[in-house]
């Protein structure tokens, strides 16, 4: 897709100027390197695909790259990739500095204020604070494409440039950030993007904690100041704070089993024990920086009677430790409280009894002890400064980090009880009782009769994980590991299912066990309020209610939605669900809280989070929102500090809107006058959707004419690729949804994020009706606008040529025909002329990669066609020939690496 140059801001420019600097070091590094040829070909590359996009000469990309052997191929490949990093690290540097404010020539940054809204409803929104939750869930899903190498050597750079670009650096120090940019650009130029070897899930978890401890340790208070300033007003630090702790960090990390049999419960036993080491770490060096800050003495800031009695207390039960704390800080006792603590915290990570915290409130009950005697004293600047930072991260993380979830496919438990119960009774259909509501009820309530071992390994990996889920509740809290997500929950069944097998593996031990069904198909969306009202009136399910304040979570998934009826059906049909299981709630007075498995890319339900929930539907949101953070998408929101910051205030301002009264109202009225629009775009893009993938091959056409075979050797998690091995009579269920999204965003295609959106607002036949949904109902914009970014991402060129290797015109005729369609009709809903064209930032960003990814994706098209060519009959092949093919192989999966970080975006 060919956009028009963007006009460049003054602030843009800053923007550009990195790009510029970045590219400079980079050519030089591989001039030193001995590769000028390479930088002349880039350059003619980019603008080569420049020409073709402009129809000028289509074929001239084609024609250079035919030329190149396979070294200068994998040569290529590699320099783009590297460019693609660095304009992403310019581009999340230029993010940063917008958010931060700052200033140019001709005004402040345009930086995105999200208070004013909030801050307008006045009394009204800070009375929603004492119950606002925020809840990320970090998930392991496969769509990171990039190294830890990588990211490690690109933080480095990031560093440097900081350094480059100060203000207060001097000549000597823009030159030694300037050497070190080239050092560091060398390494990363030098470094193999392709992993090679399988990440294990305890590597998934070590990366996902790198954004804990290098961000959002420190993002969280930083949020909640922001708060503080935004709604609470007076003097911030000055006064106790009324800001409570509202965000709690989730992960899937080591607990999502559902297709990854390389998660275990041992793995997810140990996956807690890094969570908890990572957090008391932080914590111990957080309350140690506090502690060598409080030097007042005793006679500035005399301590208070209960802080006098807890420091006696302190002496006598580990007293080496404070006589050596007290000769280091004679007469300060809020300081010496604050080393003890900080002491606590080492021997609780260590697993020393005698002088650990139990759990966390006991922290928490020391550091209020300090706060509440510096207050007495009169200081209440140091009693609610960095001291209440330290508070807040307690009350957010715990000492357990995130609260790990455990996710399993509602199969697994209805073969677990096929074997559990065929030991009970051999005379009865255990299949049928498998899925008996009041026996399953019955053992969830009162047990399992007689003594009843599992046979299988997997059924015995079940009642572990079950086990090891009660264990770690009492080592580390009961919020470390309580959640328990079925997916495919398609029937009551499968929800007291595991409360049933929860009471064969544990007994009558302690167990907070909230599970969590999972709707995912448009079939399964459908039918949840039926599924909910078979299960809530259990005896077990009413116990559970009553002893756990009638809260029920529900798992809404957009992923599998999209793929199996299509983008535009999925949102409306999602919509409907989430509707009608307010309604659910509302009848049986319980508490909902809807969980949004959203994945990172546009066809998964990505996109903007702040619009998204803007146009929830009216009693969705009711102050509490959870939602997965998934692959590349943890990284581009979490990694930089401020960043991160911008975007749990984006996510927090909008959870205060939602219910609001203009809000509200514009979901609900919007939904009741465009009931028909919904109602037309649903079906006739629902249809055009399935008549796409059940053209006879279809499957079969996808996988030849996309990377989605080699998708599994980019080794990007522990979670295989596929659900089965097939490679000729695919069906649509043999492709997980990742790498779905995936292999049509390689192919510049990106079906997943518009295909018949098209066709359905065509059916509405009027586009003056339509531009009135556009302004007046927030979810059909927000529709819209995915579909506009997911085309401007698309290149239709380079999809008719991808498409043609699947070897079927009519799936390659379809596509096409309904691509022109959406971005006629979307063009026209928005009254543009060129798409992203009121949205200068995302044109901005994509027009700055568009020539390399298309260079790079006419490389990778040349990989394909000889990979996919005829080969020799088996034993009548030439080694040669055989090897070349293997490096082909390597120059592929190099192509598809770099596009995932040009199009930043994998699944």
């Amino acid at each position: 897709m060919t956009l028009s140059p963007v006009p460049v801001s003054s602030w843009d420019a800053l923007l550009h100027q990195d790009v510029e600097l970045l590219t400079d070091l980079h050519d030089q590094v591989l001039r030193e390197a001995g590769h000028a040829d390479l930088v002349v070909l880039v350059a003619r590359l980019r603008d080569a695909t420049i020409a073709a996009a402009s129809g000028t000469d289509p074929c001239l990309p084609d024609r250079i790259i035919e030329d190149l052997d396979v070294e200068q191929a994998a040569a290529l490949a590699r320099a783009l990739t590297v460019h693609f990093h660095l304009t992403n690290l310019a581009d999340e540097r230029h993010r940063a500095r917008i958010l931060r404010g700052g200033s140019v020539d001709d005004g402040a940054a345009p930086a995105d204020d999200v208070w004013p809204a909030v801050t307008a409803l006045g009394s009204q929104v800070r009375a929603q604070l004492d119950t606002l939750r925020i809840h990320p869930v970090l998930t392991a899903h496969p769509t990171e494409a990039r190294r830890r190498a990588v990211a490690s050597a690109l933080r480095r750079i990031a560093a440097e440039l900081d350094l480059f670009d100060d203000n207060r650096s001097g000549p000597e120090e823009r030159a030694v950030a300037r050497r070190r940019m080239l050092e560091e650009i060398d390494i990363l130029q030098r470094t193999s993007p392709l992993r090679s070897t399988q990440p294990q899930p305890t590597d998934e978890v070590r990366t996902v904690m790198t954004v804990f401890d290098q961000t959002l340790f420190r993002a969280v208070p930083r949020l909640y100041r922001a708060v503080e300033v935004s709604l609470v007003g007076g003097e911030p630090g000055q006064d106790a704070s009324a800001v409570p702790a509202f965000v709690r960090f989730g992960s899937w990390v080591g607990g999502d089993r559902d297709g990854n049999p390389f998660v275990t419960s041992e793995v997810t036993r140990r996956t807690m024990t890094l969570q908890a080491d990572h957090v008391l770490r932080a914590l111990v060096t957080g309350v140690g920086r506090v502690a060598r800050t409080l030097t007042m003495d005793e006679g500035t800031t005399p301590s208070s009677p209960a802080l006098r009695e807890s420091l006696a207390n302190d002496a006598v039960s580990a007293p080496t430790v404070f006589d050596e704390i007290v000769v280091s800080s004679p007469s300060e006792p809020h300081r010496q409280k604050l080393l003890f603590v900080a002491a606590r915290l080492t021997a609780t990570r260590r697993g020393q009894v005698d002088l650990s915290y139990r759990g966390v409130d006991g922290l928490l009950a020391d550091l209020r002890l300090v706060q509440s005697s510096l207050e007495l004293a009169g200081d209440t600047r140091a009693a609610h400064g960095e001291l209440q930072h330290l508070v807040w991260q307690a009350e957010t993380f715990g000492f357990h980090l995130a609260e790990l979830e455990v996710r399993q496919h509602s199969a697994v438990h209805d073969e677990a009880l096929v074997e559990l119960l065929a030991q009970l009774d051999t005379s009865v259909d255990v299949r049928a009782a498998a899925t008996n509501l009041t026996l399953l009820d019955g053992l969830a309530t009162h047990g399992w009769p007689g003594h009843v071992r599992p046979l299988s390994d997997r059924t015995r990996e079940v009642l572990d994980t079950l086990r090891v889920m009660a264990l770690l509740q009492e080592r580390w809290g009961s919020r470390c590991c309580g959640r328990y997500v079925v997916s495919f929950s398609q029937r009551p069944a499968h929800l007291v299912a595991v409360r049933a097998l929860a009471r064969l593996a544990v007994g009558d031990r302690p167990l907070r066990l909230d599970v969590v069904p999972l709707f995912e198909t448009g079939r399964d969306l459908q039918a949840a309020t039926e599924v909910l009202d078979g299960w809530i009136g259990l005896d077990s399910t009413r116990a559970w209610l009553e002893s756990h304040g009638r809260d029920v979570e529900v798992m809404v998934g957009y992923s599998d939605s999209a793929k199996d009826v299509g983008p535009a059906a999925a949102t409306l049909t999602l919509y409907d669900a989430q509707t009608r299981l307010v309604e659910w709630a509302e009848r049986h007075d319980v508490r909902l809280t809807l969980f949004h498995g959203r994945g990172g890319s546009l066809g998964r339900g990505g996109g903007p989070v702040h619009r998204a929930i803007l146009a929830q539907p009216p009693g969705s949101v009711a102050g509490r929102f959870k939602v997965t953070e998934q692959g590349e998408v943890i990284f581009a929101r979490y990694a930089d500090v401020t960043i991160a910051q911008r975007h749990l205030e984006r996510l927090t301002s909008a959870v205060l809107l939602a219910d609001s009264g203009p809000v509200a109202d514009a979901n609900s009225t919007g939904a009741k006058e465009f009931a028909d629009v919904a109602e037309r775009v649903e079906k006739a893009s629902r249809e055009t959707y399935l008549a796409l993938v059940r053209l006879p091959g279809f499957a079969d056409v996808v996988a030849r004419s996309s990377p989605l075979e080699e998708l599994g050797e980019l080794r990007l998690g522990s979670r295989p690729a596929r659900r089965s091995g097939a490679t000729t009579g695919r069906d649509l269920a043999d492709f997980r949804a990742i790498p779905w999204v995936f292999a049509w965003a390689q192919i510049r295609a990106n079906v997943p994020g518009w295909y018949g959106l098209g066709t359905g607002l065509e059916a509405v036949g009027d586009i003056g009706r339509l531009r009135r949904a556009y302004a007046g109902w927030p979810l059909f914009a927000s529709m819209i606008d995915v579909a506009e970014m997911s085309l401007a991402k698309a290149n239709r060129q380079l999809t008719e040529a991808f498409l043609s290797l699947g070897g079927q015109d009519d799936v390659t005729r379809t596509v096409l025909a309904e691509l022109d369609r959406t971005r006629r009709t979307v063009l026209a809903v928005l009254d543009q002329t060129e798409l992203l064209e009121r949205k200068s930032q995302l044109r901005t960003a994509v027009s700055l990669r568009a020539p390399y990814i298309d260079a790079l994706s006419h490389l990778q098209l040349r990989a394909l066609r000889l990979l996919r060519a005829p080969q020799p009959q088996a034993g009548n092949g030439d080694p040669e020939a055989a090897s070349l093919r293997e490096e082909w192989g390597r120059v592929l999966l190099l192509t598809v690496n770099g596009a995932a970080a040009g199009l930043q975006n994998t699944g």
